[in-house]
């Protein structure tokens, strides 16, 4: 054997005493030493055999390295390792790795837990073949602020179109981010504005695009195709009663702006798929039955009925017990709860939101001016389906008798020989039910009252609101107060009864039956000219003729109007 240098000698012998310690490993000091003159020539076999196979012996040590490593690697290292830190691992092999991206969708119908960024300025700019869209009839749910992107996700608010982005998928996304995902990739129409001023007794504005209520005011974004880009404010007090300048100085005024940037408006932190109607429950709202219905129930009857129950309802000057009253009439016009706007502290993001309530006359529905024709025929429906009121119209045969409903007042304008007036109508065959005001406090309850009654009779006052709940062909007896105040009467509860399929009868009250007669002498403007308090004005008016007034009636005078009444009934 030639040896080319001392490296050739060193691996020889190195390999040699590997191989001798491999088949004779030195023995312990209590073992016995092989014999002289045994396994010298076998100990050289062997060592020469395991220099002959070393390079083979070798190969295979690699290999079972080689193999070792990937199970040592899954074993010990990745439990070690969570998501982002096997994000950041760069692993240098030969063969190439393909990554899949997903692309973000903008559809509204994608159903998937994937958890994206809100990008609402990006998607204001959306192309035209993604706007059509169809908007779920669903609110969403508020949602928390969106967590900050991860810097490799980063993305630019400017451009026109959503560039792809790497999607992580987190397997405990919940319904409200999916609902939010799906709104918020929806894109966003152009913005539209409508306000009318030039009603005289409520001024509104219908809101068209990307429309956020702050709570304090409501604010319409202009997208890209808007071509005007300046910067316009109305302002509009929510409630149906615009001319009467002292109650209207206690509502709030809601400024509806339209913003020209974007970027400068505040982010959305609740969705909504519906649409929002923005009223007021201020004024006289709480404090008097006949303006809770002319004046809130049936004109938001007008704005919202159009959507079946589909509309969210903002409220300003918010009045609980005024939303608890009517909370069976309010769950029947929306199917979700009032938001309290003077509470509110989210970013309420809307499609289309209607400002203020369209009103046409006092307790009165025109369908000409009322979307799809409404009518008062369609609100009285609409109340006997919320207090399951029985009957629908008046029909009175056989040995029954018809139910007459007296309707009493304290205070001004009160019956004060109210037993003759039912003595009377118990002899023309009525069966009298007598209500003050503590049985109407219960609406549900009386409205089942009302309702079960042919007549109803009672002095100009806010309890005739309650025939909105009395049968088609029943009969309303107004008792006009002495004053010339037939034509206001008339107005506020003789006209409306046309459109509400209910006949009408009034009876005017003399000088002798009023308690006028006691506090001013009888050659006094109130009896000569009571048209002279008119003219001096609405105060003038309802501290003499109406807060102020007593009445006697003449109960064989009124006997004759109850005569034609029971006769006129339908048979």
């Amino acid at each position: 054997m030639e040896w080319k240098d001392q490296e050739d000698i060193f691996l020889f012998a190195t390999h040699t005493y590997a191989c001798r310690m491999l088949y004779h490993p030195p023995s312990p000091p209590y073992r016995h030493r092989p014999r002289r003159g045994t396994g010298g020539g076998g100990e050289d076999k062997k060592t020469m055999a395991c220099l002959v196979h070393r390079p083979r012996k070798l190969m295979q040590l690699s290999l079972l390295g080689f193999l070792l490593l990937p199970f040592l690697f899954l074993v010990v290292l990745k439990p070690r390792l969570d998501p982002s830190s096997l994000l950041s691992l760069q692993v240098s092999v030969r063969s190439s790795i393909r990554i899949e991206v997903v692309e973000e969708k903008t559809s509204s119908s994608d159903d998937h837990d994937d958890k994206m960024m809100d990008m609402p300025n990006a998607l204001e700019s959306q192309p035209e073949e993604k706007k059509s869209v169809t908007y779920a009839a669903e609110m969403v749910q508020p949602l928390p602020p969106p967590p900050p992107p991860p810097p490799p996700l980063q993305q630019n608010h400017n451009e026109t179109e959503i560039e792809s982005a790497a999607v992580i998928r987190i397997p405990n996304a919940t319904k409200v981010e999916e609902e939010a995902t799906r709104y918020s990739a929806a894109a966003v129409p152009s913005s539209k504005i409508w306000c009318d001023f030039s009603q005289r007794r409520s001024d509104t504005c219908t809101l068209h695009g990307d429309v956020r209520v702050l709570g304090s005011s409501v604010l319409l974004v202009k997208t890209s195709a808007d071509a005007s880009s300046e910067e316009t404010t109305w302002r509009i007090k929510p409630y149906a009663r615009k001319w009467e300048t002292p109650v209207m100085e206690l509502i709030r005024e809601l400024p509806i702006r339209v913003a020209s940037e974007a970027s400068e408006t505040p982010n959305c932190t609740a969705r909504h798929a519906v649409p929002a109607v923005v009223f007021s429950t201020g004024g006289f709202s709480g404090k008097n039955f006949f303006h809770d219905f002319s004046d809130v129930l049936i004109p938001l009857f007008i704005t919202s009925r159009r959507y079946h129950g589909e509309v969210q309802f903002l409220v300003t000057n918010f009045n609980p017990r005024w939303i608890n009253r009517y909370e069976a009439i309010l769950k029947r016009l929306s199917n979700y709860e009032v938001v309290d706007m003077d509470r509110d502290d989210r970013v309420r993001c809307f499609r289309n939101a209607h400002v203020g309530l369209m009103s046409h006359s006092e307790l009165v529905i025109d369908p000409a001016k009322a979307p799809n024709n409404y009518s008062m025929a369609d609100f009285r429906e609409l109340l006997r389906s919320c207090f399951s009121l029985r009957r629908k119209s008046v029909r009175v045969g056989g040995s029954s008798k018809p139910r007459l409903l007296l309707m009493l007042r304290k205070g001004s304008r009160s019956l004060t020989n109210k037993r003759e007036v039912v003595s009377v109508a118990r002899r023309l065959g009525y069966r009298v039910v007598v209500a003050g005001p503590e049985q109407t406090k219960n609406l549900s309850r009386f409205a089942a009252v009302v309702n079960s009654c042919d007549v109803m009779v009672g002095v100009h006052g806010a309890g005739l609101t309650n025939m909105i709940f009395l049968p088609a062909n029943a009969t309303l007896i107004q008792i006009i107060p002495w004053g010339g105040l037939r034509y206001a009467c008339n107005h506020d509860y003789g006209d409306p009864t046309a459109a509400m399929g209910i006949r009408y009868s009034e009876y005017e009250v003399r000088q002798e039956e009023s308690s006028l007669v006691k506090q001013y002498p009888r050659d006094h403007p109130v009896f000569t000219d009571p048209q002279s308090i008119h003219r001096q004005g609405w105060n003038a008016l309802w501290s003499v003729f109406l807060d102020r007034q007593s009445i006697k009636l003449d109960v064989r005078r009124f006997r004759g109007v109850l005569q034609e009444t029971i006769r006129s009934l339908p048979r």
